[in-house]
């Protein structure tokens, strides 16, 4: 872990997507407590749907290598996690769920009642209207994100990495046909063996806009609210 605790803001300006790693491994403590962090992210109706698999054997990340078109990072990195969606799991039991939150003083018995009625119609609603996977897949991602940040707190690093193949993935790690999930991210995650410097970003104010979106020009500071 690094000599100091991090800030968020530092981590948010130190992280950096590296693409090759040390073979060091990850002490299983460190790993157990990123993946603890990652799934404090936040969640939609904390209905929790999305999953993390977990592969640092050499044989499956040599298959993730395969299904990534032989991008070096699961080669490399000696742990690689995938992100899961799972835009289903709203119809399995949560009652788990409520109850931690009834202990914890979070939630009481009458908002529970409110909230399992109004987070089922909400999903009822998703479902119509075909949007449930792409519910979920924001919540891995939200997850994936978190992770990333606290990696690089601990003195990790990570990539999250595209032009993946989603049913080799899924063939992977064992859910091959199931329709109920849906790959949303690799993340690699491993001591660097390269230095990434920052390339930068554009100001701000070409990225935000108040109130309307607005052109993106460089001379775009106007404030609409």
């Amino acid at each position: 872990m690094t000599s100091h605790t991090m800030s968020v803001a530092e981590a948010i300006r130190t992280r950096r997507t590296v693409r090759h790693y040390r073979p060091d491994p990850i002490p299983p403590s460190t790993l157990e407590a990123l993946l603890d962090l990652a799934v404090e992210a936040p969640t939609s109706w904390n209905l929790q749907d999305r999953s993390i698999v977990v592969v640092s054997g050499e044989e499956g990340r040599a298959g993730l290598a395969w299904a990534a078109g032989g991008q070096p990072q699961p080669q490399e990195a000696p742990v690689v996690l995938v992100f899961v969606a799972e835009p289903q799991s709203w119809r399995d039991d949560h009652s788990d769920v409520y109850e931690q939150a009834r202990r914890s003083g979070a939630w009481n018995d009458e908002f529970i009642a409110m909230f399992s009625a109004a987070s089922r119609a909400f999903q009822e609603d998703l479902d119509r209207r075909g949007l449930l996977r792409e519910y979920a897949v924001k919540d891995a991602m939200i997850a994936a994100s978190f992770l990333m940040l606290a990696a690089t707190e601990m003195g990790l690093a990570t990539s999250p990495m595209n032009g993946w193949d989603e049913a080799k993935v899924r063939k992977v790690i064992g859910v091959d046909g199931r329709d109920d999930l849906a790959i949303a991210l690799l993340v690699s995650v491993g001591y660097p063996a390269e230095e990434r410097r920052h390339p930068g970003r554009r100001a701000t104010e070409r990225n935000v806009f108040h109130g309307s979106h607005g052109p993106r020009d460089a001379g775009n500071t106007a404030r609409q609210e």
